[in-house]
């Protein structure tokens, strides 16, 4: 069973494509009306479909027949398919551009699936949204929940991991843009409650975040959640959060290009 299969039936209720990840990611993509464009990992079909309606044709793949038959049951004008990036059922160069949220961490391993992403792109980008390590041992939330957080952390691969895999890949110019949380963001993932604490004390809000849903123990989250209620309860969550401000980025967009 794939991780999105044990968190999949209720991911709706708290995820959905936040209208500034989605424009960031439009103006990385340099949309087109013309062209074909693939989202890996598409979940539920969030962003995908909020990016079909800014232009292009796009297809979407995703590992999880729940998700897929999710975002099936939502819109028929984009083609989707259950997939893994390491094998995707495209012919070569076919895409001006792929887009990955939060999921690289998911794949079996990068470089195959990297590689597997640059033959199916003509010229064009590659735009990932994700964390590094580094930010997430960043957020306030490993005061509360350390050992997932840690875990989460461990998932993820580094920056430079990432854009070594790009390079050898296959893919040219890499550069990255970082993503800090604001209150207005949308979509409930892990340091969506950034500003918001209170968000994790809400047991929908915990089952769309793998990070709590799978690496969580229920011991953890117990105590987590009654010492972050007492610290909200008292004030002390402004001190714990003003600790951890930095300006690095929550979370970051890489964009690969490919020229030819």
């Amino acid at each position: 069973m794939t991780v999105y299969e044990q968190i999949g039936q209720d991911y709706d209720l708290t995820r959905r494509a936040d209208p500034y990840i989605t424009a960031r990611l439009a103006d990385h993509l340099q949309l087109q009306s013309d062209t074909k464009y693939l989202d890996v990992a598409c979940g539920t079909g969030n962003y995908t479909l909020a990016l079909a309606k800014l232009g292009g044709i796009w297809h979407a793949v995703d590992q999880s027949q729940l998700m897929i038959d999710a975002a099936v049951n939502k819109n028929n004008t984009v083609t989707w398919q259950v997939a893994v990036a390491e094998k995707l059922p495209f012919a070569d160069r076919i895409f001006s551009g792929v887009l990955c949220t939060l999921a690289i961490h998911h794949f079996a391993a990068l470089l195959p699936a990297f590689q597997e992403i640059n033959r199916v792109m003509a010229a064009g980008r590659f735009v990932v949204f994700t964390a590094t390590p580094e930010q997430m041992h960043k957020y306030w939330l490993v005061e509360y929940f350390p050992e997932a957080i840690c875990k989460s952390a461990e998932q993820m691969p580094s920056l430079e991991t990432v854009k070594s895999a790009l390079h050898t890949a296959g893919f040219d110019t890499i550069s990255t843009e970082n993503y800090s949380v604001t209150e207005k963001l949308q979509d409930l993932f892990l340091y969506s409650g950034k500003h918001r604490p209170e968000l994790y004390l809400d047991a929908h809000v915990r089952s769309g975040i793998s990070t709590f849903a799978l690496l969580a123990s229920p011991d953890e989250i117990t105590t987590g959640c009654h010492k972050l209620t007492t610290d909200i309860t008292t004030g002390m969550i402004t001190k714990i959060i003003q600790k951890y401000e930095h300006n690095q980025g929550d979370y970051l967009f890489v964009i690969a290009n490919k020229v030819n």
